[in-house]
């Protein structure tokens, strides 16, 4: 009788706590998922994903503005684009947006809004005309790439749509948020990146003082290659940020237990959490090392994409698929992706079905539509 008493007390504590943690006025969580090169789909394969992400209720998918070259990009035929900047730091080249431009009206349509990624470490590193300039750590510590980099990120927030006619800046039912960089300083090193911390905040304070504190449009940081490493002391502390985002592929860190006390430090600092990019490896290797390998069973996938899918939104953070394809996944190297026809789509959209029905952590409702 006793044991059963004290169990009973304690399933009820943890109920308790874990709904003080998620929250008590009945918000859920949501799913989306990424495609950087989204700019380039023809209408009929973004009308092709953007129905099959409204069937799983995934509300956002987030994008690049780096340009692509590749007619066929992981096995998605795209119309190819240049760099914003593609010859010269400050010379901008906005075919990137206005492709966007059209990506974002047809999502609305389906419900969904787009997290703009404005650079990412990824381009710097090819390197583009900052990375052939600054090197990948001049360019973060000196005044001069900063203010040019802050420059390019107003001219994305000040750019007028060409159907809507208003600048990105001043489109919340289109826009669900800005963030500066793509896994900012990423081949840095962790060192380096707790080190530079005001690097982030200093351009969210850019794209904050662009948008103004009651846009409705978020500003999020960027994620970087794991939990601990995407969530920085500092960036709770900075006013500019909204958004704390973690990108994680090591099995360690999707577990409910590892996010847990990232979502108590967030909910402290009155900051949200988003859990921007993870997947689950189409190999036998180690799925944050997915270069090759023998084909896992579909079985075996879908149980991984089920369980650590589950694990972040029991969490209570919302989370975003690395990637979602409007085609078959061909398979190449680092393969996480997933195409809306691949036998594991059924299960990764259950799985955003079921986000979008749970409790939520951090109350995003006010920036979906």
């Amino acid at each position: 009788m006793f044991a059963l008493k004290y169990l009973t007390v304690a399933a009820i504590s943890i109920a308790s706590v874990f709904a003080a943690s998620c929250g008590s006025s009945g918000q859920t969580s949501f799913a989306g998922a990424n495609l950087y090169y989204a700019a380039g789909l023809s209408t009929n394969d973004q009308h092709t994903l953007f129905s099959a992400m409204q069937s799983a209720n995934m509300k956002v998918l987030r994008v690049w503005l780096d340009g692509q070259s590749t007619a066929t990009t992981k096995g998605t035929t795209i119309t190819s684009f240049p760099d914003l900047e593609p010859n010269a730091i400050g010379t901008f080249d906005d075919t990137v947006l206005n492709l966007l431009d059209g990506v974002m009206v047809n999502a609305h349509s389906y419900g969904i809004k787009l997290l703009i990624s404005m650079h990412s470490f990824n381009a710097l590193s090819r390197p583009d005309v900052y990375g052939a300039w600054y090197g990948t750590g001049y360019f973060y510590e000196q005044t001069a790439p900063q203010q040019e980099f802050d420059n390019r990120l107003v001219h994305i927030l000040n750019h007028v749509h060409t159907t809507v006619g208003k600048p990105w800046s001043q489109l919340p039912q289109y826009i669900f948020a800005f963030e500066a960089e793509n896994e900012a300083m990423i081949g840095k090193g962790s060192d380096y990146i707790t080190a530079h911390q005001q690097w982030q905040c200093d351009r969210a304070t850019t794209i904050k003082n662009v948008l103004g504190s009651n846009s409705g449009i978020l500003v999020v940081t960027g994620g970087e290659s794991w939990l601990s490493e995407s969530v920085q002391p500092d960036w709770f502390s900075c006013a500019a940020l909204d958004v704390i985002s973690i990108h994680a592929y090591g099995t360690g860190d999707l577990v409910q237990s590892a996010i847990a006390p990232y979502v108590q430090q967030a909910q402290s600092a009155g900051k949200k959490l988003l859990f921007e990019e993870w997947g689950a490896c189409y190999y036998n290797t180690a799925n944050n090392n997915c270069p090759s390998g023998t084909a896992l069973s579909t079985s075996a996938r879908n149980s991984n994409i089920q369980t650590w899918a589950s694990a972040i939104t029991a969490a209570g953070v919302p989370w975003m698929y690395w990637q979602v394809l409007p085609n078959a996944d061909p398979h190449y190297g680092s393969d996480f992706e997933i195409g809306v026809t691949d036998p594991s789509w059924p299960t990764l959209e259950s799985a955003a079905q079921a986000a979008g029905a749970s409790a939520g952590a951090f109350d995003f409702s006010a920036y979906l539509l």
